[in-house]
């Protein structure tokens, strides 16, 4: 199989690549040149300024040899998303998508900027959603900060839109590993919530996941929540962890009776997707490292 990464140089991605590699695939990855992971000898790379974040611009070269599936790691919100499908249809037969638990509106009531009562969870992949966009957009300095125009709810309905560009969407957790949270900040920095739960997954384990939701066709039009089995509390992942100077940094005003955990048994069910590595030896692994 042949598949275009948009993105796949930096924490996930350089996992994505190399598995798939070692799977016998033929890999392009579009990216910037400006984070040189690591990547098999076999790897093509389409290097060009226009593929930093927010990437609206996808040159013809990507698409010599005809890619079966794109995987597009950086998916923002609304202009991106319409680019990258305007580039892709009709050169590729399914995209994935890359997005984030944070469409659910269990997020907005946990953050606070969506108000309402607590969410039941587990947050399957047909809970609601947010109505309140633009999560972070308060937060941004200016109309061409990120953090405005971010939106992984109206990412992944223009990405759905399309009926003949096929999309596998999946909602990934909050994910560590060497390269990204790996003092398990997440974890530490919630010491004084003992009893609330936040869905994590270890970088090995979520690249997994996306590289299923590539080569398996039955992905196609699919939604997944990927992340670990079962959701400890914080005080239980705590107490399987060494120590941590780490000072709470509990964001005030956050509802923490709002739990943010996923059920990820259809990824399970549907593709056959388990861990690589459990996730309590990745969070020892991961700050031991």
């Amino acid at each position: 199989m042949r598949l275009l990464i948009v993105g796949g140089t930096k924490f996930i991605g350089p996992h994505v690549v190399r598995r798939l590699v070692s799977l016998g695939h033929h890999v392009t990855v579009y990216h910037r040149g400006e984070n040189e992971s690591p990547l098999p000898d076999a790897v093509r790379h389409v290097r060009a300024a226009e593929a930093g974040i927010p990437v609206r611009s996808f040159p013809p070269t990507l698409f010599a040899g005809t890619p079966d599936v794109a995987i597009h790691m950086i998916a923002m919100g609304e202009q991106d998303t319409r680019a990258a499908i305007d580039a892709f249809r009709g050169r590729i037969s399914r995209a994935v998508w890359i997005s984030s638990g944070d469409v659910y509106r269990a997020y907005g009531r946990f953050t606070g900027i969506e108000p309402g009562p607590i969410e039941p969870v587990p947050l399957t992949e047909d809970s609601p959603l947010r109505s309140v966009l633009y999560p972070y957009r308060a937060k941004a300095d200016s109309p061409d900060d990120l953090a405005w125009s971010y939106e992984k709810v109206r990412m992944e309905q223009i990405a759905a839109s399309d009926a003949h560009l096929p999309a596998t969407i999946l909602r990934l957790p909050k994910v560590y590993g060497p390269g990204g949270n790996a003092d398990l900040a997440t974890v530490h920095g919630f010491r004084d919530q003992p009893a609330w739960r936040w869905t994590h997954g270890f970088v090995e384990n979520v690249a997994e996941a996306i590289v299923l939701a590539a080569v398996r066709p039955e992905a196609a039009g699919r939604i997944y929540n990927v992340g670990e089995a079962h959701t400890p509390t914080m005080a239980e992942r705590l107490a399987g962890l060494p120590p941590s100077p780490m000072a709470s940094a509990a964001p005030p005003g956050y509802n923490f009776a709002q739990d943010i955990v996923y059920d990820t048994s259809r990824i399970r069910r549907e593709l056959g997707y388990a861990e690589p590595v459990p996730e309590h030896e990745a969070m020892l692994r991961t700050v031991t490292a």
